[in-house]
């Protein structure tokens, strides 16, 4: 059974309680300054539990911006700017038009290499790496590929790079990096990313795959859809997508 998620806004009422509460019992003991960045730290990693990017922003900003506004830090007015510089480096703007931090869910991939079988070797991006969530997934289907992760999040890239010491993890704009060298590419982005991916796959060699949790390309037949262990799918596409949706439209005609 699936578990029923609170309603808006309920998570952020509670992100930002839960911010207020640590910055009271720390401000004492560690100071204002340091205990303003500790709450305002537990407000970034609490917005990962909103699906849009929008209410991750909400979310994350709001503890900052609520003692902006409260007259209570004893410290020059202009110190509250540095989280919201910490939630700029976290969710660049250049990223809010794609899914900031989308964690795969432990366990959302074990299947995919019977699915989409690759030979050892095989190169596979993870387009939009996050934390690594999606590449420890990955190397869990395919022990024996050559992992690349992009994220264009600095402080992302740089966790991520950490948590995943054996992939090549880079600072790239996903949109612009060169898929062609890839045998699998997989997504946990937006729905209104998944035009721009389709797209994308272009550049995609025949034969290779094009993998998306959650949410499918437009109008294009899947190869397979699976179920992950929560009940999310995994849409499982082979290049040539465009060739597919043509095919499609054809057959609609």
């Amino acid at each position: 059974m699936a578990r029923r998620s609170l309603p808006w806004p309920v998570p952020a009422l509670l992100a930002w309680a839960l911010c207020w509460l640590l910055y009271l019992l720390s401000w004492r003991a560690l100071g204002a300054l340091a205990a303003m960045l500790l709450a305002t730290f537990a407000g970034l990693v609490a917005s990962v539990v909103a699906r849009h990017w929008w209410r991750r922003v909400l979310v994350a900003a709001g503890f900052p911006l609520s003692l902006a506004f409260s007259g209570h830090a004893l410290f020059a007015a202009w110190l509250w700017l540095l989280p919201m510089a910490m939630l700029l480096l976290i969710y660049p703007l250049h990223a809010w038009r794609d899914a900031p931090l989308f964690p795969t869910p432990p366990g959302a991939l074990d299947t995919l290499g019977t699915v989409a079988p690759l030979p050892a070797g095989a190169r596979i991006l993870d387009a939009g790496c996050g934390l690594g969530d999606g590449l420890r997934a990955l190397r869990r289907a395919y022990p024996q590929a050559r992992l690349d992760g992009l994220e264009w999040s600095w402080p992302l890239r740089w966790l991520c790079a950490l948590r995943c010491p054996w992939a090549r993890v880079r600072r790239a704009d996903i949109w612009a990096a060169d898929w062609s060298g890839y045998q699998l590419v997989y997504l946990f982005q937006r729905p209104e990313s998944m035009s721009r991916a389709l797209i994308k796959s272009a550049e995609m060699a025949p034969g290779s795959w094009l993998v998306s949790l959650e949410f499918a390309l437009p109008d294009v037949r899947e190869h397979a859809c699976v179920r992950t262990p929560a009940g999310r799918p995994l849409w499982i596409y082979r290049a040539p997508c465009l060739a597919a949706l043509a095919t499609g439209e054809e057959a609609r005609g």
